[in-house]
């Protein structure tokens, strides 16, 4: 069966509307797209933030919270945006922020890290590290409670996400209750079967995988675990982790790879494999049935994993 006629049929209006562009030729086109408007929340509060990033430069945190005072401390979580480590930025990511607050109660903190390839490799790992690093010696300041802060992203920011995870438990940094990496860019050898399948029209192409991961990584080791996390070869003591990812994404088998050998290394793992879905779809066409059940899947278990981390 061909790909057009796999797609969710709420979905295949997108594909046709999104350009076909090709890295690195067309860097310039794809980061002058705008973000999807959106209508803000009249129960968030949304404010931007500026600390020390890694490079010592001013780096821009979006923070989404209830508008209500909290009469307690309150989950959060360091939300990733993606963008194939080359583009993007939290204000495209905003209503998922919003729906993270609204129904699973946290604060959301959303880091606006620097991009390959001006910036390769480890920087934007980096200044993720030196966000959940304030977040966590802010928490009095930000009135969160600091066993319950979780980590997230989809596509580079679910890569970076495995990789934060990673990078925490090897330097013995902040203490994350939950990660939650969304159909993540984790294997720059792009060799696993999904990603030689008929694809092409899904967002993110093989092309365009490869020459991110070379923009991304510059010189850097590409069998670093922090720089490729598929190439960990231990995964004890990693927190739980909820991943899912589309049928008919790029990362599927490297998404389903990773979430197997989380589980064998002892890790509590929820992963969904959704028919019908191509890479990020939900944030293409949110207002699909299938986008609603998608988005209302991590969300539930955003919340579940904060209720269980007060036990």
């Amino acid at each position: 069966m061909s790909f057009d006629r796999r797609v969710d049929p709420e979905l295949t209006g997108a594909l046709g509307m999104l350009p076909v562009l090709a890295l690195p030729e067309d860097m310039e086109k794809i980061r002058a797209f705008a973000p999807l408007p959106r209508e803000k929340s009249a129960a968030v509060r949304e404010t931007d933030l500026y600390i020390d990033g890694a490079d010592g430069r001013q780096m821009l945190i979006k923070m989404f919270e209830p508008i209500d005072e909290p009469a307690d401390p309150r989950p959060a979580i360091l939300w990733i945006h993606g963008g194939g480590y080359i583009l993007g930025h939290p204000d495209a990511e905003g209503y998922v922020c919003e729906q993270f607050v609204l129904h699973a109660g946290c604060v959301v903190l959303a880091p606006d890290y620097r991009l390959a390839p001006e910036h390769p490799y480890p920087a934007a790992l980096e200044d993720s590290y030196t966000a959940l690093t304030w977040l966590a010696q802010s928490v009095d300041k930000l009135l969160v409670d600091p066993a319950r802060i979780a980590i997230g992203g989809g596509s580079a920011g679910g890569g970076l996400a495995a990789a934060l995870a990673l990078m925490a438990r090897d330097r013995g940094g902040p203490k994350i209750c939950f990660q939650m990496p969304l159909y993540p860019m984790l294997d720059q050898r792009n060799e696993a079967p999904s990603t030689h399948e008929e694809l092409h029209r899904a967002v993110w192409s093989r092309p365009n995988n490869e020459a991110a991961w070379q923009m991304y990584l510059g010189t850097a080791d590409p069998d670093h675990p922090w720089a490729s996390p598929a190439r960990a070869e231990d995964l004890s003591g990693l927190p739980p982790a909820y991943l899912c990812v589309g049928q008919l994404d790029l990362f599927r088998d490297e998404t389903i790879q990773y979430a197997a050998r989380l589980m064998q290394a002892g890790i509590d793992v929820e992963l969904h494999v959704h028919p019908g879905l191509y890479h990020a779809s939900e944030l293409f066409v949110p207002d699909a049935t299938i986008s609603k059940r998608v988005r209302a899947g991590y969300v539930d278990a955003l919340a579940r994993a904060f209720a269980k981390s007060v036990d």
